[in-house]
C-alpha cells in the first residue's frame, strides 16, 4: 500500500500577498485620480485666476467642515455616542488657526468669484442664478462663524485668542461697538443655530443648484471609463443586440448621466473646441446641458406619463455632426466628462438604427462598403501608388521586419500617394526590411466608426485581423494617425494586439544616413511650422518624435501659438474630411492662420487629413504662391541629395 501525497495545503500569509499584488495595479487609477484630480485639483489650476479662486474655496470649505465635524461631535448633537478627542494645547491652537486660515480662503474664493462674474465676465463663463446663490452662501457662512467666534472670545476672554486672529478682530471690533461680554454671551447660542442653519441650507440645496457638482464631479471622476483617451466603447454581440446607439436619454449608461450632471459649465471645452471657434453652430458645453436637461424632463412625469422623446428631435440636426472628435474639450475639462462618446452613440443611432444620415455621411458610407474605402476608389487601384518602387507584397505565412499597413488615404488620394512613394524611399534609404499586404489590406475601418456606422468597423476589423494573423511581423508602421490609433488602442478590443507604431516614431529609432542631407540648401527652403494631429498628439501623446525628425533634417523651424496638446485642430477628423461644411466657419481656415501668424513658409504634418485640410485652406484663400504643405515624409527626402 502506497500513501498518498498530501499537497500542502496554501499559505494564507502568501495568498493574501498575492491577492494584495493583484488588487493594487487595479487601484491605482483610481487612487492617482483621487490625490491629482480630485484633492490636487490638477486640471482645475491650469487655468490660473479660476484655478486659484477654486482651490481656495475648494481647500477652506473641506478644512471647515472637517473642523465643524469635530466640534459638533464634542456636543453630540447630531451623532449621538460619537465622540472624538478635541485637539489640546499647542494642538488645539492650531486648530483654531486652520479654522481661521481656512475661513478667510472661502472668503478670498468668494470675492475673486464674484468679481469674476461681475467685472472680468470671461466670454465663455456662463451665470445662471445658482452660480449667484452658491457664492452668496458659501461666503455667509464663513462670516457667520468669525461672528460666531467674535462672540466667544469676547465672552470667554482666553489667553490663547490671538491664535484666532479674525475671531480676535471680530471680538474687538464688537467691543468697540459696545457689546459687552455678557451680551457676547447671550448672543452666542442665536447666531451658533444661524451658522447651523446656513449649512444646513448649503448641504439641503445641493441636489437642486450647482452645488451638486459638489457630490456628482468627484463621483464622475472616479467612475468614468477607463477606456484610453480616444478608443471608443465597442458594442458587444453587435449582430444580437436590439439597441444600437442612443435615441432617448434613458438609453446612456448610468455613468454618461452622472456626467451630464457633473459638468458645471465652466466653459473650457467650449473654449478648446474647434468647431464653436470657428463658428459652427456646436458647444459641448451646450450639448452636455442640453442632455442634462433632456434627463431631467425624462423624470417629470405628468399625468402619470413619462416623456421620452427622441433624442434627434431635442437637439439640432446638426449637432451629431458637428464634432470633430478632436479631443480637445475632454482634455481641459476637469469634471473629466467626454462628449465625444454621447456624439458617437447619437451617430450610431443615425446609422444603424433611423438610417437618417446627412447626405456626404450616407454616400461615405457607401463607398466604404461598397469599394472598402471612404474614396470609393475601386479597390484594384490600391497598389497603384507604388508603381516602379518594387515594393514587397507579403504573401501568407511569409515574414518581414516591418509592415507598413498603408492605409486608404495614401493608398487612394492622389496628394498623399505621394507622401507614401517619399516615405518607401526613407525606408529604402534606411535598409529596413519592410513589406505591404497589398490588396489584403482592408480599411482600418476608422471612418465608419466615428461616422457611427460600428457594423462596418467590426467587419473591417476582422478581416484584417485574420489577415495580420496569418503572417509574421515584428511591427506595423503606419503613416496615418487614424490608422495608428485603430491599429494600436481598438483592435485589442477585437482581439488584435500587435505592435504599432506611426512612421515618426519608427524613423526616430532607425539610423538614417544624415550625413548625406544637402550642405548647399538644395532642400525645403523657409521656416517650417509643425502642426500636432489631434489623433497623434493629443490622443497619443506623440509630440517630441516629428519635431526630433524635422530637427535632424536641419530645416528652419517655427513653433504655431497653439500646439501640442492645445493644438487646434485641422477639421478633418470625425468624419468630416468628408462632410460638407460652411464656407464661413472652416475649421482648416481657422489652423491655416495660426501658421501665417508665425510667418511659416511651410506648414508640416504627419497625418494625411491634416495634409489635405491645409492644402485645401491654402488653395481656397489662393496663398499658393506664399505658403505650402509637406508631409514630414516629403521634408525628409528632400533633405537627401
Amino acid at each position: 500500500m502506497t500513501a498518498e501525497t498530501v499537497p500542502a495545503s496554501p499559505n494564507p500569509s502568501t495568498s493574501r500577498l498575492n491577492e494584495l499584488g493583484k488588487t493594487l495595479p487595479r487601484l491605482l487609477p483610481y487612487l492617482r485620480d483621487f490625490f491629482v484630480n480630485i484633492l490636487g485639483q490638477v486640471r482645475i489650476l491650469r487655468k490660473a485666476y479660476p484655478g486659484i479662486m477654486h482651490f481656495l474655496i475648494f481647500w477652506g470649505v473641506t478644512t471647515q467642515v472637517l473642523g465643524t465635524a469635530i466640534n459638533l461631535m464634542q456636543m453630540q448633537l447630531f451623532i449621538p455616542f460619537v465622540e472624538l478627542p478635541f485637539p489640546r494645547g499647542d494642538l488645539y491652537l492650531a486648530f483654531e488657526l486652520v479654522m481661521d486660515i481656512a475661513g478667510i480662503a472661502i472668503l478670498v474664493g468668494v470675492s475673486m468669484a464674484l468679481f469674476r462674474r461681475l467685472a472680468l465676465r470671461p466670454k465663455s463663463l456662463e451665470t445662471r442664478w445658482d452660480d449667484y446663490y452658491a457664492l452668496v452662501l458659501l461666503g455667509l457662512i464663513p462670516i457667520a462663524g468669525f461672528t460666531l467666534e467674535g462672540t466667544r472670545l469676547l465672552a470667554a476672554a482666553p489667553q490663547w485668542s490671538s491664535w484666532s486672529p479674525i475671531g480676535s478682530l471680530v471680538a474687538g471690533s464688537m467691543y468697540a461697538l459696545g457689546l459687552t461680554p455678557a451680551g457676547a454671551l447671550a448672543l452666542h447660542p442665536y447666531l451658533f443655530w444661524t451658522h447651523v442653519a446656513l449649512g444646513l441650507a448649503l448641504l439641503a440645496s445641493i441636489p437642486f443648484t450647482k452645488l451638486r457638482h459638489l457630490v456628482n464631479t468627484p463621483l464622475n471622476i472616479l467612475l468614468r471609463s477607463r477606456r484610453k483617451s480616444g478608443v471608443l466603447e465597442k458594442i458587444e454581440n453587435i449582430e444580437e443586440i436590439e439597441l444600437l446607439g442612443v435615441g432617448k436619454v434613458s438609453e446612456f449608461s448610468s455613468q454618461q448621466l452622472l456626467s451630464f450632471d457633473a459638468c458645471v459649465r465652466c466653459g473650457r471645452c467650449e473654449e478648446a473646441c474647434p468647431a464653436n471657434a470657428s463658428g459652427v453652430a456646436y458647444s459641448p458645453r451646450s450639448f452636455i446641458q442640453s442632455l442634462r436637461e433632456a434627463m431631467v424632463k425624462s423624470l417629470v412625469t405628468p399625468n402619470g406619463s413619462n416623456p421620452q422623446a427622441e433624442l434627434d428631435e431635442m437637439l439640432p440636426v446638426e449637432t451629431a455632426w458637428a464634432c470633430t472628435t478632436c479631443g480637445a474639450c475632454l482634455a481641459k475639462c476637469p469634471a473629466f466628462v467626454n462628449p465625444v462618446d454621447e456624439i458617437i452613440d447619437l451617430r450610431r443611432y443615425q446609422a444603424l438604427t433611423t438610417g437618417k444620415l446627412p447626405k456626404s455621411v450616407a454616400d461615405t458610407l457607401r463607398n466604404l462598403e461598397r469599394q472598402g474605402n471612404p474614396w470609393g476608389v475601386p479597390a484594384e487601384s490600391r497598389m497603384d501608388w507604388a508603381e516602379g518602387l518594387d515594393v514587397r507584397e507579403i504573401m501568407p505565412g511569409e515574414e518581414t521586419d516591418v509592415l507598413l499597413f498603408l492605409g486608404c488615404a495614401f493608398a487612394f488620394d492622389e496628394r498623399n500617394k505621394k507622401v507614401a512613394r517619399s516615405f518607401a524611399s526613407l525606408l529604402k534609404k534606411g535598409g529596413v526590411d519592410f513589406a505591404v499586404l497589398g490588396f489584403d489590406e482592408m480599411c482600418c475601418g476608422e471612418t465608419a466608426r466615428r461616422m457611427g456606422h460600428e457594423y462596418l468597423f467590426q467587419t473591417f476589423a476582422e478581416q484584417n485581423i485574420e489577415t495580420l494573423k496569418k503572417i509574421k511581423f515584428n511591427r506595423i508602421v503606419t503613416q496615418c494617425p487614424h490608422c495608428f490609433n485603430t491599429l494600436k488602442n481598438e483592435y485589442p478590443q477585437m482581439g488584435g494586439n500587435f505592435k504599432v507604431q506611426h512612421y515618426t516614431e519608427f524613423i526616430a529609432e532607425i539610423s538614417l544616413p544624415w550625413s548625406e542631407i544637402s550642405p548647399n540648401g538644395n532642400g525645403v527652403k523657409g521656416a517650417v511650422s509643425y502642426h500636432d494631429s489631434c489623433y497623434l498628439g493629443r490622443y497619443n501623446s506623440i509630440y517630441q518624435q516629428p519635431r526630433q525628425l524635422l530637427n535632424q533634417a536641419g530645416v528652419q523651424t517655427v513653433e504655431m501659438k497653439r500646439r501640442e496638446e492645445n493644438s487646434f485642430c485641422c477639421g478633418g477628423g470625425g468624419g468630416q474630411m468628408w462632410l460638407e461644411t460652411d464656407a464661413e466657419n472652416r475649421i482648416n481656415h481657422r489652423r491655416l492662420q495660426d501658421a501665417l501668424d508665425v510667418k511659416a513658409d511651410v506648414v508640416a504634418t504627419a497625418c494625411p487629413y491634416c495634409l489635405l485640410m491645409f492644402d485645401d485652406a491654402i488653395r481656397s484663400k489662393g496663398l499658393g504662391e506664399k505658403l505650402k504643405v509637406l508631409d514630414i515624409a516629403e521634408v525628409m527626402e528632400k533633405q537627401f541629395q
